[in-house]
């Protein structure tokens, strides 16, 4: 968790409070907040409160996008940190076509993971 840098703050184009995603989810903010801390979920610190925030794509109502969670991981394990992981993920990549977190709302999750995997090397 870490403030935001102003090239991804435009980059990513909604972001969601944490107590936000635990009403939606109906569960309770702690859950929410190990997720964070997990490194299942990212949060950055922003806005002139620096309270933590979540990019709205990677929230859908039932849970995560699918198959966030594996691509997080890929992303860590290669050393990514925060700030590289959303840069990648929300910047566009003509040959997906679209963004890494488009495809992976669009279900074209093995693509991402290939790419993902293909820069851990």
């Amino acid at each position: 968790m870490s403030e935001i840098d102003p090239k991804i703050d435009a980059l990513v184009p909604a972001w969601l409070y944490l107590p936000d995603i635990s009403e939606r989810w109906g569960v309770q903010i702690t859950e929410v907040r190990n997720m964070v801390k997990a490194g299942t979920l990212l949060a950055v610190r922003r806005g002139p409160n620096r309270s933590l925030q979540v990019p709205a794509a990677f929230v859908e109502d039932d849970g995560l996008v699918k198959h966030l969670v594996g691509t997080l991981t890929v992303l860590r394990d290669s050393g990514f940190s925060t700030e590289e992981i959303l840069e990648w993920m929300f910047t566009e990549d003509p040959s997906l076509p679209g963004s890494p977190m488009q495809a992976l709302i669009e279900n074209r999750a093995t693509e991402v993971k290939r790419r993902a995997q293909a820069m851990a090397l």
